[in-house]
């Protein structure tokens, strides 16, 4: 590895330990700032935030890879998501920015969800953290394969490791850096990190397939229609299943507590529609460039004759080989900041909810400000070493195990979130009852592989049934319930804007 792409990662993983620091001199004294940022995020913050913890490696590796590998019919995964985006920024983002202040001033998902039904508080933020920490430890372990992979395919043998060394000592590099700053700066370094690691993400996902295309040795796109004659088909072998299997990646959205807990720190209500034209505007310039690198790299790869061992990781192939060392350096920082962006807010969610959902709640309920935060720092180690070893298996697939745990919280949780702040006659025990369906569901689902195969025929992503049946299990047990006699919610969401 060139001394210029090791001097370029060098001063991006500074600066991203130097934000912590800077966050922890800023905001790290209490749970609120600490967990929440003392809801103070700058509405660009926000926005960028929410969109690079969301996007992780999987933009950089995944979609990218199954592009290369299948062609332009797994752009329905990226359309499906734009979509959801947009409908989580409409309607959930400023009902949860309101009620989660309003009721109880909540830091965390589990929290909003005790405040809004205080009849069944204890169950929904003790079964809403198992279900965090359970399906963030499987998505954190995606991003360090991310890392993993990034490490043998840029740098292997660079410190006389081969094979597997290269692959765990990429996963513990990563690991370490995000630890650092997320230990140290808790939220607003996550948020401050996440918004540095997306601008960094979108410069390199409109260099990379520029340069692919037109660049010196070029021309790639000329070769894209001669990869396949359906390469560039958005319908060719496309089922019925398998287009709703991809576009219902958007229902995950709603669902997503590392996601949507930026919407809770937005400094006011009047902010939310600025980010969230800023948080679009983004995402649709990465998922345009993320789908130029796989449909890109697959034609020049194709064109020089060459092979590629594993289609996720044509990004690193494609940087290695077409880029001075300075930049190829800041395009592996750009595929970094991807990674660390998502393992960094999921690690802090996750602690947030053994701190404030287990510890707090059953072990020190007189716990200070001060303990807490250590506690919480505490977590992050551990939910970061549970995922590190799952992530030790060098045969994962990165977005195999993002579409799992992004399945597992859009059911559990996408539904419940939704109803609760729109529907006024939800009950405590509809809550449990959906929150524990979609979870069980999904989780089932997997274990038979049937996002494999169903029936005889293509597997069925599991957020379908998941969300499904989980909708249907809130609003039967909500309208049973409610004629029990029930308590419900006297007054939700009324429009109203912050002064």
């Amino acid at each position: 590895m060139k001394t210029g792409t090791l001097i370029a990662l060098a001063l991006y993983f500074i600066l991203m330990l130097g934000i912590g620091v800077y966050a922890w001199l800023k905001s790290t004294d209490d749970s609120e700032g600490y967990l929440l940022g003392g809801r103070q995020l700058h509405p660009a913050v926000a926005a960028l935030s929410a969109g690079a913890s969301d996007m992780s490696g999987w933009l950089l590796l995944g979609l990218p890879g199954a592009l290369y590998a299948s062609g332009l019919v797994e752009a329905w995964i990226g359309i499906g998501l734009f979509v959801g985006a947009l409908v989580n920024w409409i309607v959930v983002a400023p009902r949860l920015r309101e009620q989660t202040e309003r009721l109880g001033n909540a830091l965390t998902i589990p929290e909003f969800l005790a405040n809004r039904f205080p009849d069944r508080a204890v169950a929904l933020r003790v079964i809403s953290a198992v279900i965090i920490v359970l399906f963030f430890t499987v998505y954190t372990a995606a991003g360090l394969v991310g890392g993993g992979k990034l490490f043998v395919s840029s740098f292997a043998g660079l410190f006389g490791n081969t094979g597997m060394s290269d692959y765990m000592t990429g996963i513990w590099l990563t690991a370490g850096v995000v630890l650092a700053y997320t230990m140290i700066g808790g939220f607003l370094a996550v948020s401050l990190t996440d918004f540095v690691q997306g601008c960094i993400m979108v410069v390199a996902l409109v260099l990379m397939p520029l340069v692919v295309m037109f660049g010196e040795g070029g021309s790639a796109g000329a070769s894209l229609a001669r990869v396949s004659p359906h390469f560039l088909s958005l319908t060719h072998g496309l089922t019925v299943v398998g287009f709703f299997s991809a576009v219902t990646w958007g229902l995950g959205y709603f669902g997503q507590p590392h996601i949507i807990v930026r919407f809770m720190a937005i400094r006011t209500l009047r902010e939310v529609p600025v980010a969230r034209n800023i948080g679009m505007s983004w995402m649709a310039v990465c998922l345009a460039g993320a789908l130029g690198v796989g449909l890109a790299g697959r034609a020049y790869i194709e064109r020089n004759g060459m092979v590629v061992q594993d289609p996720e990781t044509i990004f690193i192939v494609l940087a290695n080989l077409l880029f001075q060392p300075l930049v190829t350096g800041f395009l592996l920082a750009a595929l970094l900041a991807a990674i660390m962006s998502t393992i960094s807010s999921q690690l802090l969610v996750s602690s947030s909810s053994l701190t404030e959902d287990f510890y707090r709640l059953f072990l020190r309920k007189q716990a200070s400000e001060r303990e807490i935060v250590n506690v919480g720092r505490l977590c992050v180690g551990m939910v970061a070493i549970a995922a590190a070893i799952i992530a030790s298996d060098p045969d994962n697939k990165v977005l195999g195990l993002v579409s799992n745990a992004w399945a597992g919280f859009g059911a559990a949780f996408g539904p419940l979130i939704v109803l609760a702040l729109t529907w006024r006659k939800m009950t405590g025990s509809g809550a449990v009852a959906g929150l524990v369906t979609g979870a069980v569901v999904v989780i089932f689902w997997i274990s038979m592989g049937w996002n494999s195969a169903f029936m005889g025929g293509p597997g069925v992503y599991e957020i379908i049934p998941g969300f499904t049946l989980s909708w249907l299990a809130i609003l039967l047990v909500s309208r049973a319930t409610r004629k029990a006699g029930e308590p419900i919610l006297a007054q939700t969401w009324a429009g109203k804007q912050e002064r």
